[in-house]
């Protein structure tokens, strides 16, 4: 998808909503006015909430699991749903938990509910976990990008409550990239918790959409016996781009993050930073020497007892994107240049990049400049079987 579809969808904000916005994309998501006529699959109450009333429920769920400033745990416990457990993916039950930051077991403070990490020891549900639960609701917001280990978290659930003969309900959100598809698909034999299906790196569907699929393809233990029921989303199109009201996690944090997102996560199985530990995570690149690019920064530890970030407390230098920077959800351009800059070639792939990149060809693409497009014909005709919007 090419640069017009952005200026266009600019455009259309103004449309939507009467008013300038000059640097809309620099915005924080809290900060952006809402679509009317939208609504998330699990505030659709009349949909599913009789189904649950004396049943124990547990929730897959994190702060963005709400809607307007409303908690949808907080929620349901009003509606005397018996929330009997809550299942936290990376970043925490709260959010606030920086990537790859280890997460143990607990209590919500709020609401004393007890929270297993799925992000941890154990990425799973355990028999245990489910063994005293009825059904079990997923509502967590994607950014449609394969690598997002959300879609990874929808994975291990599906096949646990398969396994367990628990009834899932899968509450969709829009995809803010649904409108395209892009990138290479992964190769299972190189699949991970940051890859675990057989789709492109934008994938071009919700979270419901992406389940139905799994669970036709047979892309996890049982799939078969998997009793899943998907709650649509209302006021969504493929072609709209609703950008989460809350920062999906800690370095998402505006729309132009979300657009660069597929392309600068690259970055995360190179040498290069991509501004974590920044005011602008996954708007930058760059390197500690003066001669990568104009551009400097410092990185700096955030938050207590997370990682401190790649060069942490060294002077970066490298570029800033803006808006006229994506032209393409799915971009090799900015990878390119940082290898072509990049002092020593043979330190700049670690191998994590062939996680990220599904394959081992895009690297030997890089390490060489021959190019060649991705074929995702089969992907497309596989994908328009399983839209449930227009």
């Amino acid at each position: 998808m090419k640069h017009p579809f952005f200026l266009g969808f600019f455009i259309l904000l103004n449309l939507l909503f009467g008013q300038a916005f000059g640097q809309w994309w620099k915005q924080n998501l809290e900060d952006l006015p809402r679509k009317k006529g939208y609504i998330p699959g699990s505030f659709c109450f009349s949909d599913y909430l009789a189904g649950l009333k004396g049943k124990k429920v547990g929730l897959v769920v994190n702060h963005t699991a709400s809607f307007r400033g409303t908690a949808l745990t907080d929620t349901l416990i009003s509606m005397n749903i018996k929330v009997t457990r809550i299942f936290a993916p990376e970043h925490g039950f709260r959010g606030k938990a920086e990537a790859g930051q280890y997460l143990s077991n607990g209590r919500d403070d709020k609401t004393g509910i007890e929270v297993v990490s799925l992000y941890g020891k154990n990425k799973k549900p355990s028999p245990d976990n489910l063994a005293d639960l009825d059904v079990v609701l997923f509502d967590i917001q994607d950014v449609g990008a394969r690598f997002y280990t959300y879609i990874s978290t929808l994975k291990l659930v599906m096949e646990a409550c398969a396994e367990n003969g628990k009834e899932l309900l899968v509450a969709d959100r829009a995809n803010p990239l649904g409108f395209c598809v892009a990138g290479p698909v992964l190769e299972m034999p190189h699949s991970s918790f940051v890859g675990v299906f057989p789709i492109p790196a934008v994938h071009g569907l919700t979270i419901g959409e992406l389940a139905g699929m799994a669970k036709s393809k047979g892309w996890f233990n049982q799939a078969d016996k998997l009793k899943m029921r998907v709650l649509k989303c209302k006021g969504y199109r493929h072609s709209d781009t609703i950008f989460p009201e809350k920062c999906p996690s800690p370095n998402l944090r505006t729309p132009l993050s979300i657009l660069a997102y597929p392309s600068l996560c690259l970055f995360e199985g190179t040498g290069i930073s991509v501004g974590r530990g920044t005011d602008f995570p996954f708007e930058t690149f760059g390197y500690p020497d003066s001669a990568f690019g104009p551009f400097s920064y410092i990185p700096v530890q955030k938050t207590e007892g997370s990682s401190p970030p790649l060069f942490s407390g060294q002077t970066c230098y490298g570029f800033r994107l803006n808006f006229d920077s994506v032209q393409s959800c799915f971009d090799t351009r900015f990878i390119r240049l940082a290898y072509l800059r990049f002092p020593r070639k043979d330190l700049f792939f670690n191998s994590f990049f062939t996680k990220l990149a599904g394959n081992t060809r895009l690297q030997e693409e890089i390490q060489t400049g021959r190019f060649s497009k991705p074929d995702l014909s089969a992907y497309l005709r596989e994908r328009k079987k399983f839209l449930l919007y227009p």
